[in-house]
C-alpha cells in the first residue's frame, strides 16, 4: 500500500474538484484527508457527503477534517484535527472515532498529541513550500526528532516530492501528505506511483 496521504486543497486543482478526487481515490493512495478550511461548516458537510460517496466507491480511505461535530454526525469514524481543537475534546467525543490524526508543529505538540489519545500526526512543514510562502521549513531534523519523540505513525507535510520522500522515510516517517502534487498533476495514479518507486 502506498505512503502517501493526498491532502486536498480545491482551489489549487483546475477543473471539477469532485473529479479530481475520484481520480485520487481511485489512485490508491494511503488516505485522504478533506482539508478545506475556508468552507462553512454546512458547506464543508455538503462537500463531504460528496467524498465519502467517492472514496466508498473505490474504497480509499477517508479522512474528515476540523469539523468533529459534523464528522461524528454523518458517522464517519476518521478526523484529522488541529491540536487546539484535539484538547478540547471529550472522552464522549473521541469515542466518536475510530481514528484521530493532529496536526503538529513541534515535539511538545506530538508528545502532547499521543497523550491526548492521537492514533498518528502529521509534522512540518519539512521543506520550503508554495502553501507556506515564507516561513523557513522546520526540516528533516526536526522531523527525526518528533518521529523519535512518539510511538503513533508521523506522517511528514511540506514540499513532500518523489524527489525528497527517500529522506522523509529515512528520517523516520511512517509516510508524507502530499497537497499540491496532487491537486496539479495530470495524472494522480502515476504521480502515486513515483513515490513508490523510489
Amino acid at each position: 500500500m502506498s505512503d502517501v496521504v493526498c491532502v486536498t486543497a480545491r482551489g489549487l486543482c483546475s477543473g471539477e474538484f469532485t473529479d479530481r478526487l475520484r481520480l485520487i481515490a481511485q489512485a490508491s493512495p494511503k488516505a485522504i484527508i478533506l482539508r478545506e478550511k475556508d468552507l462553512s461548516e454546512n458547506d464543508y458537510i455538503a462537500l463531504a457527503e460528496k467524498a465519502i460517496e467517492i472514496c466508498n466507491e473505490s474504497g480509499a480511505e477517508l479522512i474528515l477534517h476540523y469539523y468533529h461535530r459534523a464528522a461524528a454526525g454523518l458517522g464517519w469514524k476518521n478526523i484529522h484535527l488541529p491540536l487546539h481543537i484535539l484538547r478540547e475534546l471529550s472522552d464522549t467525543q473521541k469515542a466518536c472515532f475510530e481514528c484521530i490524526g493532529a496536526s503538529c508543529h513541534s515535539v511538545s505538540d506530538a508528545k502532547e498529541a499521543a497523550e491526548l489519545g492521537a492514533d498518528y500526526i502529521t509534522a512540518g512543514h519539512v521543506f520550503a513550500t508554495d502553501c507556506k510562502k515564507g516561513l523557513a521549513p522546520r526540516g528533516l531534523d526536526f522531523l527525526r526528532e518528533v518521529c523519535g519523540s512518539v510511538d503513533i505513525p508521523v506522517y511528514a507535510i511540506g514540499g513532500i516530492s518523489p524527489d525528497n520522500i527517500g529522506l522523509v522515510r529515512s528520517a523516520g516517517a511512517s509516510g508524507a501528505c502530499v497537497m499540491s502534487g496532487l491537486m496539479k498533476c495530470s495524472d494522480p495514479a502515476a504521480y502515486i506511483r513515483e513515490f513508490e518507486k523510489k
